[in-house]
């Protein structure tokens, strides 16, 4: 009777640990690449930046394994630049409880987090997020968000347009003050230009509609123009593009995209690239990291951007732009 309990014994041990090591083989499966992951992406509107930064995002997972249809489920939304939009998506993103919720630019990076507290964030296309309350520290975030930025030195594009055009000498410069990063990017700009002995005239607009008339108004006051990594500017930039062909008065955007649809040049970057860098990010946390652990990420690979229609109109040789330093 012994003899068959201690046999018992040994086969309901053996049992035990094939049941534990098939259950740590099957969570080992559901923390790599074939667990089913849920991104939730927010985006602030139709706009080629932002665009870019979210197909480069998408890219880049499919690149680290994560394919949408197979393990991978993008839920994504766009407001349309509307407020009550990004309330009421960042609610349905909240509620949605998403391995990661990304939002692309501010205002949808505000609403995410004003929504949902608990669901790791990753926010990308942002110039200065600790104005913008989603951090207080780019090393060290706090609460449960990090990303990516894409500040690039403004005194060194105010240094590029003064090398350009050297004879303009009152500087216009245009941007929407609901937006804290052009607001940020504003202010350092009229420090960069003051250093340099420059006067500036700045102008502001609300929504794409005001651009043409008020773009119109200021290339008639100044001799060039700066714009920050602006979404309604950066919407409306063909309209921007054409006013300063116009009136021959040149514009030096902060973004690549700015300079493809009518800047002349810019120190700049690919906004898929910033997506991709986003992406990365997000993989380390499905894999386990915490957003606190992954400091804010500045743009990889920031080099000179020209439009070489645009640098023509204004009788430069492209090739000398890329000389520039």
């Amino acid at each position: 009777m012994k003899k068959h309990t201690g046999l018992m014994l040994v086969l309901t041990i053996a049992l035990a640990v094939l049941v534990s090591a098939c259950g740590s083989k099957a969570n080992s499966s559901a923390s790599g690449k074939d667990a089913k992951v849920k991104i939730g992406i927010l985006q602030l509107m139709d706009q080629s930046a932002l665009d870019q930064a979210r197909k480069g995002f998408i890219a880049e997972l499919k690149k680290e394994g994560y394919t949408q249809g197979k393990n991978l489920t993008i839920d994504y939304v766009n407001a349309q630049n509307d407020q009550a939009n990004l309330k009421s998506m960042s609610e349905k993103l909240a509620k949605d409880k998403n391995t990661v919720n990304v939002a692309i630019a501010t205002p949808a990076a505000q609403a995410l987090l004003q929504a949902d507290k608990d669901t790791p964030q990753l926010f990308t296309a942002i110039t200065d997020p600790v104005s913008a309350g989603l951090t207080t520290s780019m090393k060290k975030p706090s609460g449960n968000v990090t990303g990516t930025s894409d500040m690039v030195p403004v005194a060194g594009q105010i240094e590029l347009l003064h090398k350009l055009f050297p004879k303009a000498k009152k500087i216009g410069l245009l941007y929407n003050a609901a937006e804290p990063n052009s607001v940020y990017s504003i202010k350092l700009a009229q420090a960069a230009l003051k250093k340099l002995g420059l006067s500036a005239d700045a102008k502001t607009v609300a929504t794409t509609a005001d651009v043409q008339q008020t773009m119109t108004a200021l290339a008639s006051q100044v001799d060039a123009i700066y714009m920050p990594a602006d979404n309604v500017l950066t919407a409306a930039m063909a309209t921007v593009g054409k006013v300063s062909a116009d009136k021959k008065v040149p514009v030096i955007p902060a973004t690549g995209p700015m300079v493809k649809l009518g800047g002349v040049a810019t120190n700049g970057f690919s906004y898929t690239d910033l997506g991709a860098q986003t992406a990365k990010m997000a993989v380390k946390i499905i894999k386990g990291k915490k957003p606190q652990d992954l400091p804010v990420e500045m743009p990889q690979n920031v080099g000179l951007v020209v439009n070489d229609k645009m640098a023509k109109v204004f009788n430069i040789d492209p090739q000398k732009i890329v000389g520039t330093k």
